[in-house]
């Protein structure tokens, strides 16, 4: 069947109720754990609170530093307890760490709170990603797997753009109000997690249960998995370009390139909201390209076009720019789920699914440390047009080796992506 009617298709067909059930499971999980709604005040937040700007970034800086290093044992946890409870740990941990602020509003409550943040965030990266790919494969619902990411994030996108217009005036009426509200989701997500079924252990017996070897005998397995799956490490790094490229242009690039459009402050949280819905509408349409191209040239694609974008931005005034963001966030929104789900289906059946993604997030996490370098080195040049042109030019190149990388592949007889390639 054509890769068109065959998505189609696929797209017809609901899921049977429990797989519906657990889909829509994960959708609250996702929205209610990632709705952070101190999100737009946190900063004058540590200000009132008598924080420095020098405190308040150290904090940002060790948040990022332990994260990473939280990946891979956290990663070892989930595939030894199971994804799911790994999955509840990190919900838990959620609650605890927004009501950190609360009890304790100074530097070391801060720092306590972003560390615990830290631990939440790396117990659920790989966990529920890898949860929700081999529940959906346990029930033969694998086809369903792409749109259920997409939707997920998707509606916690749309929440956000629901939720954070109204921090400002909560914070007035109780200045706590954005950590407490924040630490009541991340209980609604503990909820959600806890309701999740459990997932019934594998019958062939390829693999040890993760829980009878130790943690070093886990590593050895998993890179064996990493190292024997040909096609798994060029494609970690064919979705380091859509994360990097998403990364750095929402958290070190957007202020910069309106600044240097002349947009005012006021209207950057406009900017932001609308690049919000560009990319929540490309998240819950993932379908629009996959019915015409395979999932590996749905990534390139929008990865070439995302780079292009940002490229744009330096020949186009204020309205330009904000239209070229828009079109950057849809192809981010439309990017990501479909990376997800090429990754997993390269992961070969193994109790270290967790862990390998976890490796990934520390990829993505380290090139993007590297980029932030450069950007900083960029910005003090003034060189922000230039550091544009070079990232497109960089993100081609990237993508032109892993093409060439995957198309080998595939002419040895090897499909990276379950037939998707």
């Amino acid at each position: 069947m054509p890769i068109s009617l065959r998505a189609r298709a696929t797209r017809r067909v609901r899921p049977p109720a429990a797989v519906l059930r657990v889909i829509r499971l994960n959708n609250g999980f996702q929205l209610l754990f990632n709705l952070l709604w101190w999100m737009p005040v946190f900063y004058e937040y540590q200000r009132r609170a008598g924080l420095s700007d020098s405190q308040i970034f150290g904090i940002q800086s060790v948040y990022y530093v332990a994260f990473c290093l939280l990946e891979i044992p956290t990663g070892f946890i989930a595939d030894r307890i199971g994804q799911r409870r790994c999955m509840q740990l990190g919900a838990a941990s959620m609650t605890a760490a927004n009501l950190l602020p609360v009890v304790s509003p100074s530097f070391a409550g801060f720092m306590a709170h972003f560390l615990a943040i830290a631990v939440a965030r790396s117990l659920v990266s790989g966990a529920s990603s890898a949860y929700l790919y081999e529940y959906l494969h346990e029930h033969g619902a694998d086809a369903h797997y792409v749109q259920a990411e997409g939707t997920a994030r998707a509606l916690g996108l749309w929440a956000k753009i629901a939720c954070w217009p109204l921090v400002g005036v909560l914070m007035h009426v109780r200045h706590e109000a954005p950590y407490v509200l924040t630490a009541l989701c991340a209980l609604g997500s503990l909820a959600c997690a806890a309701a999740l079924p459990a997932i019934a252990a594998p019958r062939d017996g390829a693999h040890p249960p993760p829980e009878r070897v130790g943690l070093l005998a886990s590593a050895r397995q998993a890179a064996k998995v990493l190292r024997t799956s040909r096609s798994l490490g060029p494609l970690m790094v064919q979705g380091v370009a859509v994360f990097t490229l998403a990364r750095i242009c929402q958290v070190n690039l957007f202020q910069p390139l309106l600044l240097e459009k002349h947009l005012p402050v006021a209207d950057h949280g406009a900017v932001l909201s609308a690049m919000t819905v560009a990319e929540a509408v490309g998240s819950a349409r993932t379908g629009w390209l996959r019915g015409r191209l395979s999932d590996t040239t749905v990534v390139t694609v929008l990865s070439v076009v995302m780079a292009l974008t940002l490229a744009a931005t330096t020949l186009s005034g204020g309205p330009g720019t904000i239209l070229w963001l828009c079109v950057f966030a849809a192809a981010a929104g439309l990017a990501y789920p479909v990376q997800r789900n090429l990754i997993n289906a390269a992961i070969p059946p193994t109790p270290y699914r967790a862990t390998l993604l976890s490796v990934e997030s520390i990829i993505d996490r380290g090139v993007c440390a590297l980029v932030a370098l450069a950007v900083g080195a960029y910005l003090a040049a003034d060189r922000l047009d230039a550091l544009l042109v070079h990232a497109a030019v960089g993100t081609c190149v990237l993508l032109l080796v892993v093409g060439v990388v995957l198309g080998r592949l595939r002419r040895d007889g090897e499909r990276p992506a379950a037939g998707r390639t």
